[in-house]
Parts: structure tokens; C-alpha cells; sequence
């Protein structure tokens, strides 16, 4: 007895089968994507480069602002947008209070660290991030640059300092 007799459709099998494969596909995606941005953060991290550090020593010190002034001399930033970039890129290790995370991060808010530094100097060493042999490192995890986020702008930093400065 063929299909057509037994009322059956060849084609229904199939179908079944492509929606099974079908759904890998996305799966599948989703863990390039997740290998890929594992790599490209963990490629910030604890690189040993000296010049790297050196850079960040010399933005540092080239800073003539009073250090804890709060604008930093220049009163860029945007507190809103400094807390959504937070949120999506430091939060995950400061907390999304900025409290801090053991064995992460350190507190952010009421910080003597974000205190005693002008805006340009924590845009500075969060451009460059530390590396968790540094001596003043306390947590002893790399902070990479830009907290892992190579595609934030001078701009979005500002934003983000803008907004831990409402937390001190």
C-alpha cells in the first residue's frame, strides 16, 4: 500500500526534521558569539604590557585639576547615560548599585578611591584598566580596559564618571 493509500504525506517526516534542525541553528549562534566575546574580553585581561601601564601612569599624572573637584575641570558627562553604560558594562563585576562584588570588583560608591581623583584621571584608568598584579589592586582580578568594552568612547566614560560622582 502506498502513502497516498494509507492517507499518509511523505512530506510530513520532513517536516518534522527541519524543525528539529532548525532550532541548533540558534544555539549554535549563540555560543560563537559567546566564545568570541569571552576571547575579545579576556584579551584585555592581565596582558603584562608595561607600556600599557606607563600609558596610563603619564594620563594620570598629566592631570592639573584638583583631584576630587567633581567636574574634573571640564563637567562632561551625562549622569543618565553614564548609569544605562554602567549597568551594561561595570556592573557585572562593581554591582549594579556600584557596592562592589567580592573577588571581583571594588565599591564604586561612596569610594575614596573615586573621591581623591578628578573626572580626568578616572577616565584615564578606566580607559587603561589594572592589572591584577598591581600593588594597589585589592581585589587581585585584572580590570581590563574600558572595563572589557573596547567600543566605549572618551565620551561614554565621562558619562559614567558623571554618574558614580552622584554616588559619593
Amino acid at each position: 500500500m502506498t502513502d497516498e493509500q494509507q492517507g499518509t504525506d511523505p512530506s510530513d517526516e520532513a517536516d518534522s526534521d527541519s524543525d528539529y534542525s532548525g532550532g541548533l541553528a540558534p544555539l549554535i549562534v549563540a555560543a560563537v558569539i559567546v566564545v568570541l566575546t569571552s576571547v575579545a574580553v579576556f584579551a584585555f585581561v592581565d596582558t603584562g604590557d608595561d607600556e600599557v601601564a606607563a600609558t596610563a601612569t603619564t594620563a594620570v599624572g598629566a592631570t592639573e585639576t584638583t583631584a576630587g573637584s567633581g567636574d574634573g575641570g571640564g563637567g562632561a558627562g551625562d549622569p543618565v547615560a553614564g548609569e544605562a553604560t554602567f549597568q551594561a558594562t561595570c556592573s557585572a563585576c562593581h554591582a549594579p548599585d556600584a557596592t562592589g562584588i567580592e573577588g571581583l570588583g571594588s565599591a564604586l560608591a561612596n569610594s575614596e578611591f573615586v573621591q581623591s581623583m578628578t573626572d580626568e584621571e578616572l577616565v584615564a584608568f578606566i580607559t587603561v584598566g589594572r592589572d591584577s598584579g598591581d600593588p594597589d589592586n585589592t581585589t587581585g582580578v585584572a580590570m581590563p580596559p574600558k572595563g572589557g568594552n573596547p567600543s566605549l568612547t572618551d565620551e561614554d566614560l565621562q558619562n559614567v564618571v558623571a554618574w558614580l560622582r552622584t554616588l559619593q
